[in-house]
């Protein structure tokens, strides 16, 4: 019974601070639906950087409810600062790289504070693969990437060397093998070795352990070290 009341007030308290935080359901605006968090300090003339948050395979539907199971969002409801919006779209499946600058358009459109010179993209599991995907799709527009337990498509080697990115990959994960983001990793050194590209191989870490990287400051402040240069 205990463990049952400590979950609820578990739940009570995420969706509490996810409503202080201004985080809205946005539906039939983008092919996508996604979840939106506002900044508080949204000023005009404070442009705020734009975090892009892709789940795995596990969160896929149509109940936009599951994207805030692990990741970003979570990570937010149990006290993690995430500086400026803060986008998580859901998919029913692969992700589609169109589709989720597609919803970045629309956060920039309609908030002029939305800074375009500072898209960063990350995702865990299939999430990572997608973040791979956009990265090589949109070198131009994406100012940093962090891919947790993924991998990437060989092919688009020379266009995500453009990115900075970081892969984080546990030994132990028998999901997604750590060989998946070595491939890739490997194969962006080839193209571009001088690429800014870091690869963490976490000891012991299992598919699910490595989500408490969402939970650390680490890689927001290294991906809010970048910016694109405005055209």
């Amino acid at each position: 019974m205990r463990y049952i009341f400590g979950l609820l007030l578990l739940s009570i308290l995420f969706a509490t601070t996810l409503s202080a935080q201004k985080c809205e359901a946005v539906r039939g605006k983008t092919t996508y639906s996604f979840w939106l968090h506002t900044p508080e300090n949204n000023r005009e003339s404070a442009l705020q950087p734009i975090f892009v948050f892709l789940h795995g395979r596990s969160l896929c539907g149509n109940n936009l409810d599951k994207v805030k199971r692990y990741g970003v969002l979570y990570a937010m409801g149990r006290g993690q600062d995430v500086p400026g919006f803060v986008v998580a779209p859901q998919t029913q499946g692969a992700w589609n790289a169109s589709k989720v600058m597609e919803v970045v358009d629309y956060v920039l459109k309609n908030y002029p504070q939305a800074d375009e010179s500072r898209i960063y993209i990350c995702g865990m599991s299939l999430g990572g693969y997608g973040t791979m995907e956009v990265a090589g799709k949109f070198p131009d527009r994406v100012a940093a990437a962090v891919a947790i337990c993924g991998g990437g498509t060989l092919s688009e080697a020379s266009s995500l060397g453009q990115v900075p990115i970081w892969l984080i990959h546990g030994t132990a994960d028998r999901s997604v093998p750590i060989s998946e983001s070595k491939k890739i990793y490997n194969a962006i050194r080839k193209s571009n070795p001088n690429a800014e590209i870091m690869f963490d191989e976490v000891k012991g870490g299992t598919h699910g352990s490595v989500e408490k990287f969402f939970h650390k400051s680490d890689i927001y402040h290294w991906m809010l070290e970048h910016r694109k240069a405005k055209s």
